[in-house]
């Protein structure tokens, strides 16, 4: 669950800090008191699009921090370990994942999952996972092709096995690519070995002295 959102220079807030408890919240306020800003906040640290009107006037860059506190059976852990990304034990600490997203007033971000520089595209997968915005025009995140294995692994409760066979498939890409890398060292030195024994049968017939 979103338990804070942090932002800092992003469009009108210079400062502002929200902490969410467990149970419904609900925000209130008349037209233009802030509400779709904070909404735009926690899109753009889930990945959302970027735009140089983001940054507060005035202000180099903008940071929107977005903290979730997520069960150790999630799968989202499964995608951060995919790609390097959920620690040592597989988890966050205190099974806590902070997605950041830092925007410089030229409209260029970056992201974070947990203080590790990661893509945007990769930002906004994780965002996915642990977040739905529904909007008049927005689609759920049960029609997203992306989420489909997810909720298939949760459903039969196959997470442990699919958590199994993705780091073994990781294995097997680590070591297909070792392979491929000692197979083009062996063309290489095959290669050498062949210009080496022209240059000795050329050398061989001029008959240096």
């Amino acid at each position: 669950m979103l338990t804070a959102l942090n932002i800092r220079d992003f469009i009108l807030i210079d400062r502002a800090q929200l902490t969410l408890t467990h149970g419904l919240a609900a925000l209130t306020g008349e037209t233009g008191a802030g509400k779709s800003i904070l909404l735009d906040a926690l899109g753009l640290a889930v990945g959302g699009r970027a735009t140089r009107s983001g940054v507060r006037q005035g202000a180099s860059q903008g940071v929107v921090a977005a903290t979730f506190e997520v069960d150790g059976d999630h799968p989202v852990w499964r995608l951060l370990d995919e790609n390097g990304l959920a620690g040592e034990d597989g988890a966050g600490e205190d099974g806590q994942i902070i997605l950041r997203r830092v925007q410089n007033a030229d409209g260029r971000s970056r992201g974070f999952v947990n203080d590790q520089p990661v893509s945007i595209s990769m930002l906004r997968d994780v965002g996915e996972a642990l977040l739905e915005i529904h909007g008049q025009h927005d689609g759920r995140g049960f029609l997203s092709a992306s989420a489909h294995r997810g909720m298939l692994d949760e459903f039969g409760g196959l997470q442990k096995k699919a958590a199994k066979i993705s780091s073994l498939w990781r294995a097997w890409r680590e070591a297909q690519s070792a392979l491929e890398e000692r197979r083009r060292e062996q063309d290489a030195a095959a290669r050498e070995a062949e210009y080496l024994r022209h240059v000795y049968d050329v050398l061989q017939k001029l008959g240096p002295q």
